[in-house]
């Protein structure tokens, strides 16, 4: 009698065992995915400040050429080398009056299922 009264705790000191295991893969399971998702945002932003940052100084140097065929119109350049997963960026160079000139940048990039779009404008010149 004694020896069955022991199997049977032991038997259930098992299955509780196992439901607190599938209680904390639970929780595991959610924190790692939320921290996934902070990390593809970090890197989104990151990449974004990159592509950002790149199409100005594209834009600082053809205005400080003075290239006049750049000016008023979109242009899409190309940022494979950056090894950017969907990564997009356009400049648009407003025409410069008095040596500043209004710059509207246009990034996208994706990671996984994620795509973080930015469009601003910004005012580029000598004094900047």
């Amino acid at each position: 009698m004694k020896n069955s009264r022991h199997n049977g705790f032991i038997l259930i000191f098992v299955i509780v065992a196992i439901a607190l295991i599938g209680a904390m893969m639970t929780v595991l399971t959610t924190s790692a995915n939320k921290i996934m998702f902070q990390s593809d945002t970090a890197y989104l932003q990151a990449c974004e400040r990159n592509l950002v940052a790149s199409g100005l100084t594209w834009a600082k140097q053809n205005i400080k050429n003075e290239s006049k065929e750049n000016f008023n119109r979109t242009i899409e350049l190309d940022v494979t080398s950056m090894s950017i997963s969907g990564a997009t960026l356009s400049v648009n160079i407003a025409t410069p009056i008095d040596r500043q000139a209004q710059v509207q940048i246009i990034t996208s990039c994706t990671r996984i299922r994620r795509t973080l779009k930015h469009d601003e404008k910004y005012r580029v010149g000598p004094k900047n």
